[in-house]
């Protein structure tokens, strides 16, 4: 058995499941078929990434499941399309589901279809928000750092560039 941390997205309700947080756990339910959900996170919403104006309804989901990883991600993206997701497409464009496998017990998979750990994981804070209720002790392959680390390291309040901090008093 693998375990894995899959993040959930969609930005455009379905016709049977209604807005994007109800297609999410409508999604979450369905994963059960290629394992065993052990854990799912609340739904978040975030802004878009790229063109869509949409507000995204994010989630995590750990997935308990005897699939290697390139036959999960088939198998997501099957579940994808029963949602209604089309191939093609403008890039980042409003979604009914979106899949991802961030992360997975085996630690790296790469080919060319599929890259564990997800590639930009570390920089969304609406999959390390999510993936704090579910498995906030999960490291990092790459980093050695765990998502609670990852993610206040990305949230974490930065002061202003010295250019941008007012030196003192504006003479008038």
């Amino acid at each position: 058995m693998h375990r894995y941390l899959i993040g959930l997205g969609s930005n455009r309700p379905h016709h049977r499941h209604g807005p994007p947080r109800r297609v999410l756990i409508a999604a979450m339910e369905r994963l059960g078929a290629l394992g065993e959900v052990a854990a799912t996170s609340p739904v978040v919403t975030s802004a878009p990434l790229g063109p869509s104006l949409r507000r995204y309804a994010n989630a995590v989901a750990v997935l308990d499941s005897a699939l290697e990883p390139p036959a999960l991600l088939a198998e997501l993206k099957r579940l994808e399309r029963r949602f209604g997701r089309r191939s093609g497409g403008q890039r980042w464009g409003s979604r009914v589901l979106d899949l991802d496998v961030v992360l997975w017990s085996g630690g790296f998979h790469v080919d060319p279809r599929l890259m564990v750990p997800h590639p930009r994981f570390r920089e969304r804070a609406f999959v390390l928000g999510p993936a704090l209720a579910v498995a906030p002790d999960w490291r990092d392959p790459l980093s050695g750092l765990s998502l609670r680390q990852l993610h206040a390291r990305l949230t974490r309040p930065r002061p202003l560039p010295k250019a941008a901090r007012v030196a003192g008093p504006v003479a008038q």
